[in-house]
């Protein structure tokens, strides 16, 4: 309490009196004591907290530990298993594999696999050699439309901006990228002359904010977007729809982040928080979204041009493939972000609590596409949370064509999980735009480490498939994935996510589960055509000649 302060101020005061008559030099020991009475005394009279002023300067315990709780959980107390969001594990996996270190593990699994939603492959009596494999496993991108098709690894750096990352983090991924093979998604916050340096290969990314191709008001501009999707280092774009860390809310650069540098890029004034907006000005429509796909594949000299997305309302999707079979056009690809993924900075409510995880995201839009016979035209991208080969190998079991990674390749360049990327202040120079840190992050080393990681999880990766007999992940499907339900329950992956039938949701007996949102979805419109439910008939049934002012209903 205030008494206990006092007294230790006024002893403290009086024993170093004492004893300058006994030893002069204790008049020293006032250096450090003052400057501590002082801000006791300046806690006893503030009044923003009430902890400092009922224990003034021993109050402020709780700031010092509170600063060092994340660091001594990280370091000294979490097991391999734990830690969030990526466990000390995969953390581990991906520096050994990025340094070319020891890779593999003693004594067995640390995981419990008898616990609920444990997973594994099913591997084969008739694995192959993986040495008779292509390692380099590549998918080709480019519907029947597009000109200029894409051959993309199955690996690689998922959207992550020149703002949000400093310039030397984008500069090693990009170099990373080029000496890998693979390509680096840059994020909604444009082009910079980070990405083009290096000379890897780029998916452009462009978001509701139209950075790098909007007019002054912030609206789209083709001719802007024109002169920067023909560069030949844009091999794809991607429409940015929305974003699983945050789905339905804007991109979000801190002010601190937003140097002159970064708003020349934008478009926008430097020092002021950029948030985009939540949706597209662009377009408002199902059809209008397909449109904008054509507007941009045409400027671009027809190159691939897909939709990035975090599923939300199921009809919301529908509606948008009932718009590719009515338009005829259809993206080259789409990139299905799962709700776990990861950014900057994010509201709490939205990082933990809006947005579908990515496996029944995935499944979901692999089940319209092929209910609605475009599937075939159309590849699909997964991101969420991708570390190891394993995931890697589930999300291209569960329907996915390419996966990408944006928090594993951040580990690979050197991120050590400080949780301060909204801060500016990320102690290894990853995400932060302050020089004095990110001058640490050394470009040449981090871009072998990046082309290394890669390197290493597709080898992983062709070792997990060629167990079960596989040549190419494309043969990869949900009959080789098992999943743990109960203690007495496991089943396989199409078992959890069913198949459905090429065209069947065109039909007029879809299967049951896709019925309400097919009646919901409307391709003239991404809000539902009409909010329907399904009540149970006798809750909804009102008794025959019921009068009074409440209805059965309610009464139910």
């Amino acid at each position: 309490m205030r008494r206990n302060f006092i007294l230790f101020a006024s002893g403290s005061l009086i024993a170093i009196a004492l004893l300058h008559l006994v030893w002069r030099p204790a008049v020293w020991l006032l250096l450090p004591l003052l400057p501590l009475i002082l801000l006791g005394l300046y806690d006893m009279f503030q009044q923003q907290h009430a902890l400092k002023r009922n224990f003034p300067l021993f109050g402020r315990g709780r700031w010092i530990m509170e600063w060092f709780r994340p660091f001594i959980r990280q370091y000294l107390l979490e097991s391999d298993t734990d830690g969030a969001p990526i466990n000390r594990m995969f953390r581990s996996i991906v520096y050994q594999r990025a340094k070319g270190a020891r890779e593999t593990v003693p004594f067995g699994t640390q995981l419990d696999t008898y616990r609920n939603g444990y997973e594994w492959i099913g591997h084969s009596l008739s694995a192959l050699d993986v040495a008779e494999l292509d390692i380099d496993m590549r998918v080709l991108v480019g519907g029947p439309a597009c000109r200029q098709p894409y051959s993309a690894s199955v690996f690689n750096i998922s959207a992550m901006s020149f703002g949000a990352l400093s310039c030397n983090a984008i500069l090693a991924l990009n170099g990373g990228a080029k000496a890998g093979g693979f390509y680096h998604n840059t994020g909604e916050g444009g082009i910079s002359r980070y990405h083009l340096e290096p000379g890897g290969d780029l998916v452009w990314q462009v978001g509701t904010g139209y950075f790098g191709c909007r007019d002054e008001a912030g609206h789209f501009s083709p001719e802007a977007f024109r002169e920067k999707a023909r560069l030949p280092a844009v091999k794809m774009i991607e429409i940015k729809l929305s974003q699983g860390a945050k789905p339905g809310h804007g991109g979000i650069l801190p002010a601190d982040k937003n140097s002159p540098e970064i708003a020349a890029i934008r478009g926008v004034v430097p020092g002021t928080p950029v948030i985009s907006p939540s949706a597209h000005s662009a377009f408002s429509t199902p059809l209008g979204l397909l449109d904008f796909v054509q507007q941009l594949r045409d400027l671009s000299d027809g190159k691939p041009v897909g939709i990035k997305l975090a599923i939300g309302r199921r009809s919301e999707f529908i509606a948008i493939c009932k718009a590719m079979v009515s338009s005829g056009i259809t993206p080259d690809f789409i990139t299905v972000d799962g709700g776990e993924g990861g950014t900057g900075a994010a509201p709490l409510e939205y990082a933990n609590s809006v947005g579908t995880p990515l496996r029944e995201a995935l499944a979901f839009v692999d089940d319209c596409l092929t209910g609605f016979g475009v599937r075939q035209d159309i590849r699909i991208i997964a991101s969420g949370k991708m570390i190891s080969a394993f995931h890697l190998v589930k999300n291209l079991a569960l329907g996915a064509d390419i996966c990408n990674s944006a928090r594993g390749m951040m580990l690979a360049l050197g991120c050590i999980q400080s949780l301060t990327c909204n801060s500016n202040a990320c102690p290894t120079g990853v995400a932060t735009q302050d020089p004095r840190l990110y001058r640490g992050l050394v470009v040449g080393d981090k871009v072998r480490r990046v082309a290394k990681f890669h390197e290493k999880t597709l080898h992983a990766t062709a070792e997990i498939i060629s167990s079960a007999g596989l040549c190419h992940t494309r043969e990869l499907t949900r009959t080789h994935i098992y999943r743990r339900i109960n203690q007495e329950s496991v089943r396989r992956y199409d078992q959890v996510f069913p198949y459905v039938e090429p065209g069947s949701l065109l039909s007029s007996e879809p299967p049951e589960r896709f019925r309400l949102d097919l009646e919901e979805a409307s391709p003239e419109s991404f809000m539902p055509d009409k909010c329907l439910t399904r009540i149970n008939r006798h809750a909804s049934e009102v008794t025959a000649g019921d009068t009074g002012s409440e209805s059965a209903l309610e009464r139910v």
